[in-house]
């Protein structure tokens, strides 16, 4: 049985309001955030065997203009998404629980009503049948992340607040919607379409320009320079930055890049115009150069958050790549990324609830106090590396097959450099957790609270478990990538 498609953006809109309504009694309103997440993630489960067998359900909310609606359609890539978004949702609404306890953090219902907006929009964006309901819904889950970003309410909250806001909000309605309004004048239609709508009214060069505009238009994908937003935003709570960085924002920007690569511009048109090579080299320079900045980081979040900014670029490099091999690699890559960096923020989070350590260098011997958690952060780092058996290595090793199809034997070199750098600036917080001797460090084993325990213990097992499944999510994306 499938549920009908605004349903899975009604679930965590109704889960918003009914948390705003039980916020006198904190643990039905917990209790119903998890419930609320759950049957999200069924919802989107339910769609799982329809799509393989082919099927592309398609709604109409709003009709507009003639051509033009507010419209929703599932295909493969949308439900991948969906599919992560929502079932991350579930354990990091049990994280949640225990974080903004453990921390005695204020205003829980209103940054747990926020949380299932987010998710509500993040829906909206993984269901978008045109541009114009990708970019409304995109604003959306903008506006309602704000007040999660500025939760603790203190002058560095407003600041990194202010600079999300700033960054997100100037980048979409400068450059990503006049890129929207562009292709409507041009092609006539705004509707998500296999093999692209772009082909025959524009020309190669044009298309460079246009493409541009798209990507960094889509801020959320981090790229450099519109970046900073990213960084800024880690004033926030643990599970917000875990938000930001797994379930929803960052990755809604990927997929935006993903989806508007193969059914705006079409990957052969993208392919035989050779016009995102210039993208590919911001894309490059990216994972670079936020790597490095990730080494200089001691702040463990802000470290990263910069490991972030590089991780993301991967994606748009598989976007940049044009070819149904790396398109599949940076897909895939929303999904191992996602368990992988929600597991390193879950254990930063929980190493602050239990020690109150926020440095790199404060974490020698760590590991003697809080094995689970640096185990898991082992595990989650080995996947972002990219080395077997773990999910990260699919990625890796689809997006280097995808560079040399392009013939670009550069970007294999660039992702072999990264993932070198990924190892020092990542292997190193484990190493001295469990290798260093501490100063000051409590008797005895000292863990945060189970709720934050167990989902980042759940998260790095499923780094492992992709593993062993990576070829089933390559399938899901065969009729979108030909690969």
């Amino acid at each position: 049985m499938t549920i009908a498609l605004p349903w899975l953006m009604a679930l965590p809109a109704a889960g918003a309001l009914g948390v705003m309504a039980l916020g006198r009694w904190p643990n039905l309103r917990d209790g119903l955030s998890v419930v609320t997440a759950l049957l999200l993630f069924a919802a989107a489960c339910s769609w799982l065997g329809p799509v393989l067998d082919g099927a592309r359900p398609a709604v109409t909310l709003i009709p507009i203009l003639p051509g033009l609606s507010l419209s929703l359609a599932l295909e493969p890539l949308g439900l991948l998404f969906a599919l992560v978004a929502s079932g991350l949702w579930i354990v990091t609404a049990i994280y949640a629980i225990g974080y903004m306890r453990g921390n005695d953090e204020h205003n829980q219902t209103r940054f747990f009503a926020c949380f299932a907006l987010a998710l509500a929009a993040a829906m909206g964006i993984a269901l978008a049948g045109n541009l114009l309901t990708l970019f409304l819904f995109y604003e959306m889950l903008t506006l309602s992340t704000y007040p999660l970003v500025a939760h603790k309410g203190n002058d560095d909250a407003r600041a990194g607040g202010r600079t999300y806001l700033g960054v997100l909000l100037t980048t979409s309605i400068g450059l990503l919607l006049p890129a929207i309004i562009l292709t409507w004048v041009v092609a006539g239609t705004l509707d998500f379409t296999p093999g692209g709508i772009l082909q025959g009214h524009i020309a190669p060069a044009a298309a460079a320009g246009l493409f541009a505009l798209y990507l960094f238009g889509t801020g959320k994908a981090a790229l450099m320079p519109f970046h900073r937003w990213l960084p800024a935003a880690m004033v926030a709570p643990t599970p917000v930055s875990a938000l930001l960085h797994a379930v929803a924002v960052v990755k809604a920007g990927v997929f935006a890049v993903l989806k508007i690569t193969v059914y705006v511009f079409g990957i052969d048109f993208a392919a035989a115009g050779d016009f995102t090579t210039p993208m590919m080299w911001v894309a490059a320079f990216t994972i670079l150069a936020a790597s490095v900045v990730a080494l200089t980081r001691d702040n463990l979040k802000a470290r990263l958050a910069y490991s972030t900014i590089g991780q993301l670029a991967y994606i748009v490099l598989g976007a940049t790549l044009a070819n149904g091999m790396a398109i599949a690699g940076g897909a895939t890559h929303i999904v191992m990324h996602a368990f992988g960096k929600i597991t390193l923020f879950f254990c930063a989070g929980a190493i602050y609830t239990a020690v109150h350590r926020t440095r790199v260098s404060e974490l020698d011997g760590l590991g003697r106090v809080m094995p689970f958690t640096m185990g898991a952060f082992l595990v989650a780092s080995l996947s972002i590396i990219g080395l077997p058996p773990l999910g990260g290595a699919w990625s890796k090793w689809a997006l280097m097959v995808g560079a040399a199809d392009a013939g670009q034997l550069l970007m294999i070199a660039v992702l072999a450099i990264s993932s070198l750098l990924n190892i020092v600036y990542l292997l190193d917080i484990p190493a001295r957790a469990f290798f260093r001797p501490g100063t000051d460090l409590p008797a005895g084993r000292q863990e945060a609270p189970l709720a934050c325990v167990v989902p980042l213990c759940v998260t790095a097992a499923g780094s492992v478990v992709l593993f062993f499944v990576g070829g089933h999510i390559l399938q899901l994306l065969a009729p979108v990538t030909g690969s």
